[in-house]
């Protein structure tokens, strides 16, 4: 029986880490954990109580409703996909909006809500064979993964990536909204306090600014199989 490694995607937002975590998860029959969607379903739960007013997150009041908060998962039984759910309610489209995507950065830098999400994370992957992608799995979730990988790409094809999947989606956006949403999450993201956004000292960097799918999961695919030789 071939043994079971944890895999750490870590990178900027709109990289396309999700998609491909999905698909190399579902080639390994390993776990796979968006971690992205916890913090947006924390998002959207701060903005559904009004503790985000003016662009301004009442942190206080957010750690004192932490406990009213439970992330789980579902699967899709026609896409085989996890959709992440909140209090029991699945909230998967609600999660993907521009508005959440605009507060993500700041709910996921306040460290009473990392302590509480991570502490999840590490039980979800304690048994190995698991896909997981986020901002710091690789440097703080599963600091020992056998194989870590950090996604980036340019800031603007990102943009543009983003705005053709929210388009695809039905939602009414500009695409220089799309792009200043995309920098101001890059900066939050590196430059907080608590667990910031880097590259671990061992990850492979992927730069997927001129790669489609299909390259993008072969070269991670190839470095699973150099691993688990």
């Amino acid at each position: 029986m071939q043994r079971k490694i944890t895999i750490a995607i870590d990178g900027h937002s709109s990289t396309g880490k999700s998609t491909v975590a999905k698909e190399l998860a579902y080639k390994l029959g390993y776990l796979y954990v968006d971690t992205g969607a916890m913090y947006r379903a924390v998002s959207f739960f701060a903005l559904s109580e009004n503790l985000i007013n003016d662009g301004q997150l009442d942190e206080a009041a957010l750690e004192q409703r932490l406990k009213d908060i439970n992330i789980s998962f579902e699967r899709d039984p026609e896409t085989g996909t996890n959709e992440v759910c909140l209090n029991g309610k699945n909230i998967e489209s609600q999660i993907r909006t521009l508005e959440v995507s605009g507060v993500v950065s700041k709910v996921a830098s306040v460290s009473a809500v990392r302590s509480k999400l991570v502490e999840q994370q590490q039980r979800m992957g304690a048994a190995k064979g698991v896909v997981m992608d986020g901002r710091d799995i690789g440097t703080v979730v599963f600091p020992d993964a056998e194989l870590k990988v950090f996604m980036t790409a340019a800031a603007d094809v990102r943009a543009q990536r983003r705005y053709e999947e929210l388009t695809k989606a039905g939602q009414q956006v500009q695409y220089d909204d799309v792009l200043k949403n995309v920098i101001e999450r890059d900066h939050i993201d590196s430059n907080r306090e608590d667990s910031p956004l880097v590259q671990a000292d061992d990850a492979l960097l992927l730069d997927t600014s001129h790669m489609d799918r299909d390259q993008q999961f072969d070269t991670l695919l190839h470095w699973v199989n150099q691993e688990l030789r």
